[in-house]
Protein backbone atom coordinates (compact mmCIF):
# COMPACT_ATOMS: atom_id res chain seq x y z
CA UNK A 1 0.00 0.00 0.00
CA UNK A 2 1.77 3.80 -0.98
CA UNK A 3 1.67 5.69 1.52
CA UNK A 4 -0.15 9.25 0.87
CA UNK A 5 1.97 11.83 -0.21
CA UNK A 6 1.99 15.07 2.62
CA UNK A 7 1.57 18.81 0.68
CA UNK A 8 4.38 20.00 2.69
CA UNK A 9 7.29 17.17 1.69
CA UNK A 10 10.16 18.42 3.25
CA UNK A 11 12.87 18.43 0.71
CA UNK A 12 16.71 18.96 2.01
CA UNK A 13 16.75 22.62 0.97
CA UNK A 14 13.45 23.69 2.86
CA UNK A 15 14.90 21.28 5.88
CA UNK A 16 17.89 23.51 6.06
CA UNK A 17 16.00 26.31 6.41
CA UNK A 18 13.70 25.05 8.57
CA UNK A 19 16.15 24.68 11.16
CA UNK A 20 18.97 26.62 10.61
CA UNK A 21 17.45 29.63 12.33
CA UNK A 22 16.35 27.22 15.29
CA UNK A 23 19.48 25.76 15.46
CA UNK A 24 20.82 29.28 15.96
CA UNK A 25 18.61 30.12 18.81
CA UNK A 26 19.23 26.86 20.95
CA UNK A 27 22.87 27.36 20.74
CA UNK A 28 23.03 30.82 21.41
CA UNK A 29 20.64 30.19 24.45
CA UNK A 30 22.28 26.97 25.51
CA UNK A 31 19.49 24.61 25.74
CA UNK A 32 20.12 21.20 26.78
CA UNK A 33 19.41 18.35 24.10
CA UNK A 34 15.59 17.14 23.64
CA UNK A 35 14.89 19.85 26.36
CA UNK A 36 13.58 22.89 24.03
CA UNK A 37 12.64 24.38 20.58
CA UNK A 38 13.08 27.35 19.40
CA UNK A 39 12.96 30.53 21.83
CA UNK A 40 9.78 32.49 21.45
CA UNK A 41 10.17 35.92 22.93
CA UNK A 42 6.99 37.40 24.74
CA UNK A 43 6.91 39.68 27.46
CA UNK A 44 10.45 40.13 27.29
CA UNK A 45 11.32 36.88 28.17
CA UNK A 46 12.29 33.82 26.68
CA UNK A 47 10.09 30.87 26.57
CA UNK A 48 10.57 27.41 25.35
CA UNK A 49 8.33 24.72 23.89
CA UNK A 50 9.71 20.72 24.52
CA UNK A 51 11.02 19.56 21.59
CA UNK A 52 9.78 16.40 23.06
CA UNK A 53 7.29 16.64 26.42
CA UNK A 54 8.93 15.44 29.55
CA UNK A 55 6.01 12.32 30.19
CA UNK A 56 6.95 10.88 26.72
CA UNK A 57 11.18 10.69 27.73
CA UNK A 58 11.88 7.18 28.48
CA UNK A 59 14.43 4.47 28.68
CA UNK A 60 14.98 1.12 26.88
CA UNK A 61 16.06 -1.60 29.58
CA UNK A 62 18.64 -2.52 27.26
CA UNK A 63 20.81 0.23 28.31
CA UNK A 64 21.24 -1.41 32.06
CA UNK A 65 20.51 -4.60 31.27
CA UNK A 66 23.32 -5.58 33.35
CA UNK A 67 21.76 -4.63 36.61
CA UNK A 68 18.01 -6.03 35.40
CA UNK A 69 19.29 -9.33 35.13
CA UNK A 70 21.93 -9.35 38.06
CA UNK A 71 21.56 -11.72 40.78
CA UNK A 72 21.63 -10.18 44.43
CA UNK A 73 24.83 -8.34 45.72
CA UNK A 74 26.46 -6.43 48.18
CA UNK A 75 27.71 -3.88 45.72
CA UNK A 76 25.04 -1.39 46.79
CA UNK A 77 23.73 -0.98 43.05
CA UNK A 78 20.22 -1.67 42.53
CA UNK A 79 19.25 -5.51 40.73
CA UNK A 80 15.99 -6.74 39.12
CA UNK A 81 13.22 -4.67 37.82
CA UNK A 82 12.10 -3.85 41.41
CA UNK A 83 14.96 -2.02 42.21
CA UNK A 84 16.05 -0.85 38.74
CA UNK A 85 12.85 0.12 37.64
CA UNK A 86 12.50 2.12 40.85
CA UNK A 87 15.83 3.97 40.81
CA UNK A 88 14.96 5.03 36.66
CA UNK A 89 12.16 6.97 38.39
CA UNK A 90 13.86 8.77 40.20
CA UNK A 91 16.25 9.53 38.46
CA UNK A 92 13.38 11.40 36.29
CA UNK A 93 12.87 8.55 33.38
CA UNK A 94 8.64 8.73 32.59
CA UNK A 95 8.61 5.70 30.62
CA UNK A 96 9.91 2.36 30.00
CA UNK A 97 10.92 0.12 27.01
CA UNK A 98 11.20 -3.22 27.54
CA UNK A 99 13.95 -5.65 26.63
CA UNK A 100 12.75 -8.79 27.65
CA UNK A 101 10.74 -9.59 30.75
CA UNK A 102 13.49 -11.69 32.81
CA UNK A 103 15.04 -11.24 35.79
CA UNK A 104 17.69 -13.68 37.97
CA UNK A 105 15.44 -15.77 39.75
CA UNK A 106 17.59 -15.97 42.80
CA UNK A 107 15.55 -12.38 43.55
CA UNK A 108 12.36 -13.99 44.31
CA UNK A 109 13.19 -18.23 44.02
CA UNK A 110 11.50 -18.27 40.59
CA UNK A 111 10.67 -15.66 37.78
CA UNK A 112 8.79 -12.86 38.23
CA UNK A 113 5.72 -12.27 36.34
CA UNK A 114 4.11 -9.38 33.96
CA UNK A 115 1.79 -8.81 36.52
CA UNK A 116 4.39 -8.23 38.89
CA UNK A 117 6.20 -5.96 36.68
CA UNK A 118 3.11 -3.73 35.82
CA UNK A 119 2.93 -3.48 39.76
CA UNK A 120 6.21 -2.26 39.79
CA UNK A 121 5.49 0.44 36.98
CA UNK A 122 2.54 1.42 38.83
CA UNK A 123 4.04 2.29 42.39
CA UNK A 124 6.82 4.04 40.49
CA UNK A 125 4.80 5.98 38.68
CA UNK A 126 6.18 4.95 35.13
CA UNK A 127 4.39 3.93 31.67
CA UNK A 128 5.16 1.04 29.53
CA UNK A 129 6.00 2.68 26.16
CA UNK A 130 7.03 -0.21 24.03
CA UNK A 131 9.27 -3.72 23.83
CA UNK A 132 11.52 -5.74 21.62
CA UNK A 133 10.02 -8.82 21.76
CA UNK A 134 10.27 -11.75 18.72
CA UNK A 135 7.37 -11.32 16.04
CA UNK A 136 5.81 -14.22 15.00
CA UNK A 137 2.78 -14.95 14.07
CA UNK A 138 2.53 -18.57 16.25
CA UNK A 139 3.38 -16.24 19.43
CA UNK A 140 2.18 -12.68 18.73
CA UNK A 141 -1.26 -13.34 20.27
CA UNK A 142 1.08 -14.61 23.45
CA UNK A 143 2.45 -11.25 23.21
CA UNK A 144 -0.29 -9.21 22.77
CA UNK A 145 -1.49 -10.53 26.45
CA UNK A 146 2.01 -9.45 27.91
CA UNK A 147 1.82 -6.12 26.38
CA UNK A 148 -1.73 -5.51 27.27
CA UNK A 149 -0.38 -6.56 31.27
CA UNK A 150 1.72 -3.98 31.04
CA UNK A 151 -0.31 -1.11 29.37
CA UNK A 152 1.60 -0.84 26.85
CA UNK A 153 0.49 0.81 23.25
CA UNK A 154 3.37 -0.46 21.28
CA UNK A 155 4.59 -3.85 20.64
CA UNK A 156 7.89 -4.08 18.78
CA UNK A 157 11.11 -5.69 17.62
CA UNK A 158 14.57 -4.40 17.70
CA UNK A 159 15.38 -6.84 14.90
CA UNK A 160 14.51 -5.99 10.93
CA UNK A 161 10.66 -7.90 9.57
CA UNK A 162 14.16 -9.65 7.66
CA UNK A 163 17.24 -9.72 6.84
CA UNK A 164 16.96 -10.50 3.13
CA UNK A 165 18.19 -8.09 0.57
CA UNK A 166 15.73 -9.43 -1.86
CA UNK A 167 12.67 -7.86 -2.77
CA UNK A 168 10.54 -10.82 -2.55
CA UNK A 169 11.96 -11.48 0.64
CA UNK A 170 10.48 -8.08 1.71
CA UNK A 171 7.09 -8.31 -0.21
CA UNK A 172 6.32 -11.54 2.21
CA UNK A 173 7.56 -9.57 4.94
CA UNK A 174 4.55 -7.31 4.20
CA UNK A 175 2.09 -8.89 4.25
CA UNK A 176 2.89 -10.86 7.24
CA UNK A 177 3.26 -7.43 9.20
CA UNK A 178 0.19 -5.99 7.72
CA UNK A 179 -2.06 -8.85 9.30
CA UNK A 180 -0.32 -9.21 12.69
CA UNK A 181 -0.35 -5.34 12.95
CA UNK A 182 -4.22 -5.18 11.92
CA UNK A 183 -4.28 -8.00 15.03
CA UNK A 184 -2.42 -5.51 17.15
CA UNK A 185 -5.01 -2.58 16.39
CA UNK A 186 -7.58 -4.70 17.09
CA UNK A 187 -6.35 -4.83 20.65
CA UNK A 188 -5.68 -1.27 20.95
CA UNK A 189 -1.84 -1.74 19.71
CA UNK A 190 0.36 -0.35 17.21
CA UNK A 191 3.41 -2.78 15.68
CA UNK A 192 6.90 -1.37 15.06
CA UNK A 193 10.04 -2.85 13.84
CA UNK A 194 13.45 -1.06 15.12
CA UNK A 195 16.12 -0.13 12.51
CA UNK A 196 19.61 -0.95 12.73
CA UNK A 197 21.98 0.67 9.71
CA UNK A 198 21.53 -2.19 7.77
CA UNK A 199 17.57 -1.61 6.96
CA UNK A 200 18.89 1.13 4.93
CA UNK A 201 21.02 -0.33 3.26
CA UNK A 202 20.02 -0.88 -0.97
CA UNK A 203 17.49 -3.79 -2.15
CA UNK A 204 18.62 -5.98 -4.78
CA UNK A 205 15.67 -5.89 -7.63
CA UNK A 206 16.97 -5.65 -10.44
CA UNK A 207 18.85 -7.85 -12.91
CA UNK A 208 21.29 -9.29 -13.67
CA UNK A 209 20.17 -12.74 -12.03
CA UNK A 210 22.61 -15.14 -10.29
CA UNK A 211 22.84 -18.51 -10.98
CA UNK A 212 20.11 -19.37 -8.40
CA UNK A 213 17.90 -16.30 -10.04
CA UNK A 214 18.25 -13.72 -7.80
CA UNK A 215 19.02 -10.23 -8.62
CA UNK A 216 22.54 -8.98 -8.22
CA UNK A 217 21.54 -5.26 -8.63
CA UNK A 218 19.58 -2.26 -7.08
CA UNK A 219 17.20 0.29 -8.42
CA UNK A 220 18.81 2.41 -5.56
CA UNK A 221 15.57 1.36 -2.98
CA UNK A 222 16.61 0.91 0.34
CA UNK A 223 15.18 -2.12 2.16
CA UNK A 224 13.35 -0.24 4.43
CA UNK A 225 11.98 2.67 2.54
CA UNK A 226 10.16 -0.17 0.38
CA UNK A 227 8.65 -1.42 3.60
CA UNK A 228 7.37 2.13 4.33
CA UNK A 229 5.36 1.73 1.20
CA UNK A 230 4.29 -2.25 0.90
CA UNK A 231 2.53 -1.58 4.72
CA UNK A 232 -0.25 -0.31 6.16
CA UNK A 233 0.65 2.99 7.63
CA UNK A 234 -2.77 2.24 10.06
CA UNK A 235 -1.21 -1.46 10.74
CA UNK A 236 2.97 -1.44 10.90
CA UNK A 237 5.18 1.82 12.37
CA UNK A 238 8.28 2.50 12.94
CA UNK A 239 11.03 3.03 16.03
CA UNK A 240 14.16 5.19 14.46
CA UNK A 241 17.17 4.48 16.18
CA UNK A 242 19.06 7.75 15.60
CA UNK A 243 22.42 6.50 15.73
CA UNK A 244 22.25 3.79 13.79
CA UNK A 245 20.22 5.98 10.96
CA UNK A 246 23.57 7.88 11.02
CA UNK A 247 25.69 5.11 10.39
CA UNK A 248 23.31 4.32 7.52
CA UNK A 249 24.51 7.60 5.93
CA UNK A 250 27.85 6.66 6.31
CA UNK A 251 28.06 3.54 5.09
CA UNK A 252 25.09 2.53 2.57
CA UNK A 253 26.00 5.46 -0.10
CA UNK A 254 26.21 3.65 -2.98
CA UNK A 255 24.37 0.79 -5.24
CA UNK A 256 25.02 -0.96 -8.49
CA UNK A 257 22.26 -0.39 -11.13
CA UNK A 258 21.33 -2.84 -13.82
CA UNK A 259 23.43 -1.76 -16.33
CA UNK A 260 26.59 -1.99 -13.90
CA UNK A 261 26.64 1.75 -13.03
CA UNK A 262 27.87 2.56 -9.38
CA UNK A 263 25.40 5.47 -8.30
CA UNK A 264 25.40 7.29 -5.26
CA UNK A 265 22.67 8.47 -3.05
CA UNK A 266 22.76 9.90 0.20
CA UNK A 267 20.43 8.83 3.11
CA UNK A 268 18.84 11.71 4.99
CA UNK A 269 17.74 10.15 8.92
CA UNK A 270 16.04 13.56 9.41
CA UNK A 271 13.66 13.53 5.95
CA UNK A 272 13.60 9.74 6.50
CA UNK A 273 11.20 10.28 9.22
CA UNK A 274 9.63 14.26 8.71
CA UNK A 275 8.13 12.94 5.34
CA UNK A 276 6.30 10.28 7.05
CA UNK A 277 6.56 11.65 11.45
CA UNK A 278 3.15 10.00 12.25
CA UNK A 279 4.38 6.56 11.43
CA UNK A 280 7.52 7.21 14.16
CA UNK A 281 5.71 6.63 16.98
CA UNK A 282 9.15 5.50 18.90
CA UNK A 283 12.75 6.68 19.02
CA UNK A 284 16.05 5.84 20.11
CA UNK A 285 18.14 8.79 21.29
CA UNK A 286 21.09 7.16 21.10
CA UNK A 287 24.42 9.71 20.01
CA UNK A 288 27.95 9.31 19.04
CA UNK A 289 30.86 10.44 17.37
CA UNK A 290 32.25 10.77 14.35
CA UNK A 291 35.13 8.63 13.45
CA UNK A 292 35.50 7.87 9.87
CA UNK A 293 38.43 5.76 10.43
CA UNK A 294 35.85 3.10 11.63
CA UNK A 295 34.04 0.89 10.44
CA UNK A 296 30.66 2.79 11.33
CA UNK A 297 31.80 6.14 10.73
CA UNK A 298 30.88 6.50 14.36
CA UNK A 299 31.62 6.00 17.89
CA UNK A 300 28.65 5.59 20.55
CA UNK A 301 28.85 8.05 23.29
CA UNK A 302 26.42 8.97 26.15
CA UNK A 303 23.49 11.37 25.06
CA UNK A 304 24.84 14.63 24.70
CA UNK A 305 28.73 14.03 24.38
CA UNK A 306 28.29 13.33 20.73
CA UNK A 307 28.01 15.52 17.90
CA UNK A 308 24.41 14.11 16.42
CA UNK A 309 22.09 17.55 16.46
CA UNK A 310 19.31 16.06 18.43
CA UNK A 311 17.51 19.74 18.65
CA UNK A 312 17.58 19.67 14.66
CA UNK A 313 16.31 16.32 14.44
CA UNK A 314 13.73 16.77 16.63
CA UNK A 315 12.79 20.47 15.77
CA UNK A 316 12.41 19.63 11.94
CA UNK A 317 10.33 16.32 12.79
CA UNK A 318 7.51 17.73 14.77
CA UNK A 319 4.60 16.42 15.82
CA UNK A 320 6.47 16.46 20.09
CA UNK A 321 3.74 15.23 21.45
CA UNK A 322 3.11 11.72 18.99
CA UNK A 323 6.71 11.50 19.59
CA UNK A 324 8.05 9.15 22.80
CA UNK A 325 11.96 9.25 22.78
CA UNK A 326 13.87 6.22 24.62
CA UNK A 327 17.49 6.56 25.73
CA UNK A 328 19.75 3.93 25.02
CA UNK A 329 23.65 3.44 24.87
CA UNK A 330 24.30 -0.22 24.12
CA UNK A 331 27.74 0.37 25.43
CA UNK A 332 26.63 1.61 29.04
CA UNK A 333 26.37 -1.73 30.87
CA UNK A 334 29.85 -2.00 33.04
CA UNK A 335 30.87 -6.10 32.48
CA UNK A 336 33.31 -4.44 29.75
CA UNK A 337 35.90 -3.81 29.41
CA UNK A 338 37.79 -4.90 32.45
CA UNK A 339 37.42 -3.96 35.51
CA UNK A 340 33.71 -4.49 36.12
CA UNK A 341 31.98 -1.53 37.11
CA UNK A 342 28.52 -2.86 38.43
CA UNK A 343 27.31 0.98 38.90
CA UNK A 344 28.56 2.07 35.34
CA UNK A 345 24.99 1.61 33.46
CA UNK A 346 23.25 3.22 36.24
CA UNK A 347 25.34 6.01 36.41
CA UNK A 348 25.33 6.58 32.68
CA UNK A 349 21.40 6.12 32.87
CA UNK A 350 21.50 9.52 35.57
CA UNK A 351 24.13 11.35 33.68
CA UNK A 352 22.08 11.39 30.19
CA UNK A 353 19.08 11.50 31.92
CA UNK A 354 16.86 13.92 29.26
CA UNK A 355 14.71 15.66 31.43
Amino acid sequence: MSEPQSKKALTRRRLIQASAGAAAALGAAGLPVLQTSAPALGDKKITVEPLIPSQNRGIILYSVRDRISAAPDDSGVPYGFERVLARLAEIGYKEIEFAGYNQHTSILGRQITPEEIRKILDDNGLVANGTHTQIRADTFQQQLDIAETLGMKNIGTGSDPTNSAYQSDWDAAADLWNELGRQAKERGLRLYTHNHDVAYSFLLDSGPLDANGRPTASSGVRRLEYFFAKTDPKYVFFEFDIYWGYVARFKHKTYTNSRGQVRTDLFDPILNVANRTKRFPLFHAKDGDRAPEQANGHVMTPLGEGDINFQQFFEVIGEPEFHHANWEQDTAPGARPTPVSPSRSLSSATRTCPT
